[in-house]
């Protein structure tokens, strides 16, 4: 699932963020909105709002009343806006005639994906085989061959198995072993005993028990089976580390032998797997979390042979159902984007279909959306901003009164070593391997899950690939990795309302400065500061500046974690931190970088506002929102971004910037009495 956010992650893959403009894109979206001279959007505006009460709501009141949210969305704001209108671009490659190579490859799996009467045609035939496998296992001695089978093909059962980097030697990959086999968003969905959870467990059964009994299993069977696989999951939920403690880097980090992995579970044969697998020789396997394996092996040795099958077969059918017949896409739809995200109807299938065209054939695609897209100026202008937000941060580095020189010696060695990227790989990937048939749809996406296994499986033992990129070019978003100390900015991000050639430049620091500054201070959140410039996880700072830090640190938490969405549910401001510390930092960065460059003599005023006024304005008309309550419900327990009405007042009320710049008395709600600041 795409989420229009900023990213901080460490993963098996490289990482990938973008920040940059097509004029052509930049143009068209211009005719369809009142823009100012200034690059603020004017309609955008609530003027009845005191920007002192409530800065989201003066940026973005006048956007939020004129787009609430469409019926095939869970929620709808300005990332949406910019990658729908990159999926519109992608849809015109993909349907256009005479697409060679990889591009016809790709027009060849949308084309596939878009059949929809070929896939009702096809029935259950393209699973099938699974099914029937899975019916003929006789004990758990079967299961190994069987999962790394299913692991290969997509679907994520019992656990995750893949490669890393290794966080003691980040030149080299490693195999890694994690938790992972739920159906529901998260464990606490299946823990917690409130009334409303219970009740949405009772409509998880219900959602189970009729795709099963599409599948042909009479109504007393598939009960059942939806009960036993809802006992299974809860057992592998109660067993798993919750999200906020795996913030940790440390707290999922134990190397073993596979004869240790062996040994902590005796009942699953790793070595059968393995070979299944065609993983390569396992010198060294990353157990994440070691006691959910001790869990699961005694939930394979104790559960009943029919309960296994049951959760098996769930697993497959939900992983397939958006490419099954029309019943079974509709029944995944109700409970899991209905119920649990409030959306009222399916997107169109051309959307559906590009987006799984550029998640399996990203790069493909991605080379014709940069050739339509992306312009040299739009590289250049965001690399410019890179090294002045880079200069900000080390001014930063150098002026913090709680770090000593120790610290800071070893901070500004990370930050030199900073890798950016922008734009787009200079490698394209090889799909050459690759089988796409213009009428399998659900074929292809196997065939992509596979072709993605064995890219995945290949790199351990191998050296760390730092020029491999994680998100696509046409992507609307962008991350920090850690363990590779890169910060990456796709194409598809860099366009208004974050950036557009010739705008005024307070606003594009703003929007696409204040993006940068945000992954640069990923580099050194809470998570971030536990790597090293080589990104290796080593503690590098002096007893006293942690002190320091983790001080700061819990202000922002504590801060966040008294906001609420939805009316009632708050924000869990620990497992915010990290984005909640690089909002802060990056739009502070982007201020500072702004007025010691552009900025340095520029007093005038635009459209009423003075400069800092409008870098402000730049950052929070980025993040105009509409969203089910829903769906925000959903993102508190599960998603480690704040709601975006707080991703701009929160930032701007611990600023003393803010403050001066729009001249807010003392206790106004836009000024906190305590503000917190670590970067």
């Amino acid at each position: 699932m795409r989420r229009p956010i900023f990213a901080f992650t460490f993963v098996a893959a490289p990482l990938a963020l973008a920040l940059a403009l097509s004029a052509t894109s930049g143009d068209n979206a211009q005719g369809r909105r009142s823009t100012a001279a200034s690059g603020i959007e004017i309609d955008a505006l609530d003027r009845k709002i005191d920007p002192c009460t409530d800065f989201y709501q003066f940026a973005c009141g006048g956007w939020i009343a004129k787009h609430p949210v469409p019926t095939d969305k869970r929620s709808y704001g300005r990332f949406a806006e910019v990658q729908d209108r990159n999926f519109t671009v992608l849809r015109h490659i993909l349907e256009a005639p005479g697409a060679e190579g990889d591009r016809k490859k790709a027009a060849d799996y949308y084309a596939a994906c878009m059949d929809e009467s070929k896939v009702d045609a096809d029935g259950l035939a393209p699973i099938g085989s699974d099914l029937a496998t899975i019916e003929e296992i006789l004990n758990p001695d079967d299961l190994p061959i069987l999962i790394a089978h299913l692991h290969a093909y997509g679907v994520p059962a019992l656990f995750h198995f893949g490669a890393e980097t290794d966080l003691t030697d980040a030149t080299n990959e490693i195999a890694s072993v994690d938790q992972a086999g739920l159906s529901l968003p998260d464990r606490d969905y299946y823990l917690k005993t409130d009334e409303p959870s219970v009740a949405l467990r009772v409509k998880y059964v219900a959602a189970m028990q009729k795709m099963f009994g599409l599948a042909g299993e009479p109504a007393e069977q598939a009960a059942a089976d939806a009960n036993a696989v809802l006992a299974f999951e809860t057992t592998l939920a109660s067993a798993m580390l919750d999200r906020v403690k795996r913030r940790d880097p440390a707290s999922t980090q134990h190397p073993m032998t596979i004869n240790e992995l062996q040994a902590l579970s005796p009942n699953f044969s790793w070595r059968k797997y393995a070979q299944a697998a065609e993983a390569p020789r396992l010198l060294t396997i990353n157990v994440a979390v070691p006691e959910y394996l001790r869990a699961l092996d005694k939930l394979i040795t104790l559960s009943a042979m029919g309960d296994l099958k049951a959760y098996l077969r769930w697993h497959v059918l939900h992983e397939a159902a958006d490419l099954l017949p029309k019943a079974f896409a509709d029944a995944d739809f109700d409970f899991f984007s209905r119920t649990l995200a409030g959306q009222q109807e399916l997107g169109p299938r051309w959307r559906r279909c590009v987006t799984q065209t550029d998640e399996s054939l990203g790069e493909a695609l991605g080379k014709a959306f940069v050739e339509e897209m992306f312009s040299p100026t739009a590289r250049a202008d965001t690399l410019a901003m890179v090294q002045d937000i880079k200069r900000a941060m080390r001014q930063d580095i150098d002026a913090a009164p709680w770090m000593s020189g120790e610290t800071k010696k070893a901070a500004t060695v990370k930050l030199e070593a900073v890798v950016d990227r922008i734009g787009y790989p200079d490698q394209w990937r090889d799909y050459s391997t690759l089988r796409v048939t213009r009428d399998a749809a659900l074929g292809n996406r196997q065939q992509a899950q596979l072709f993605r296994h064995k890219r995945t499986l290949a790199k351990i033992g191998q050296p760390v690939d730092r020029e491999e990129w994680a998100i696509t070019p046409p992507t609307v978003n962008a991350y920090y990795s850690p363990d590779r100390n890169n910060i990456n900015f796709p194409a598809g991000i860099l366009q208004p309302p974050f950036y557009k050639a010739g705008r005024d430049t307070a606003v594009n620091y703003g929007g696409a400065g204040a993006v940068i500054g945000h992954e640069l201070t990923h580099g050194f959140d809470d998570q971030g500061r536990k790597f090293d410039a080589q990104g290796n996880l080593r503690d590098w700072w002096t007893v006293a500046d942690a002190t320091n830090y983790d001080q700061r640190a819990m202000c922002v938490a504590d801060q966040y974690s008294s906001y609420t969405v939805a009316g009632d549910t708050h924000i869990n401001g620990r497992l915010t931190l990290g984005e909640n510390t690089a909002d802060n930092g990056g739009l502070r960065l982007a201020l500072m970088a702004y007025l010691a460059g552009p900025g340095a003599t520029n007093t005038t005023k635009i459209d009423g506002f003075t400069p800092e006024q409008r870098v402000f304005l730049g950052w929070a008309q980025v993040w105009c929102e509409s969203a089910r309550p829903e769906t925000e419900r959903l993102r508190a327990v599960t998603n480690p971004h704040a709601a975006n009405k707080y991703r701009v007042n929160g930032p701007m009320s611990n600023m003393p910037e803010f403050q001066k710049a729009f001249a807010c008395k003392a206790g106004a709600p836009m000024v906190r009495a305590n503000q917190c600041r670590v970067w």
